[in-house]
């Protein structure tokens, strides 16, 4: 996996921190030894901080999740999204997350979204479960 540049979608994150033995989980584990080279935005940040709390499973305050997210600007290539936003995506964070991915240059987006997932031939997207079975 070393040199593969990869953004992570927020439900990937949420997953991985959620359910650590999961391929997510997987995932965000060798993103956070070093061994995948994560892209991200503060938007996509400010969303993982907006909705890791939602989940009982969490067991962290607001400040303790904000500075989790706050974290991982050290271990990400943090960027500004830029780029020329999709017609199609109508929701806000979905234009970010093109966005982030179009800044980055990303060699993939890693993400479980479904709407993303009917994209794919637009865009470099992969599931977590398929971008594990060809680099994991």
């Amino acid at each position: 996996m070393p040199g593969l540049r990869v953004v992570l979608d927020t439900n990937v994150m949420v997953s991985g921190l959620a359910y650590p033995g999961s391929v997510p989980g997987r995932i965000v584990d060798a993103w956070r030894q070093g061994g995948l080279d994560v892209v991200l935005s503060r938007c996509v940040l400010d969303e993982l901080a907006r909705v890791l709390p939602r989940l009982a499973r969490i067991r962290m305050t607001a400040a303790e999740i904000r500075d989790l997210a706050d974290s991982f600007m050290f271990l990400a290539d943090v960027v500004e999204p830029a780029g020329v936003p999709d017609a199609s995506r109508r929701d806000p964070a979905d234009q970010t997350v093109l966005l982030t991915l179009l800044a980055s240059k990303a060699d993939c987006l890693i993400t479980g979204d479904k709407d993303w997932l009917a994209l794919a031939g637009r865009y470099p997207v992969v599931t977590p479960a398929d971008f594990w079975a060809r680099h994991g």
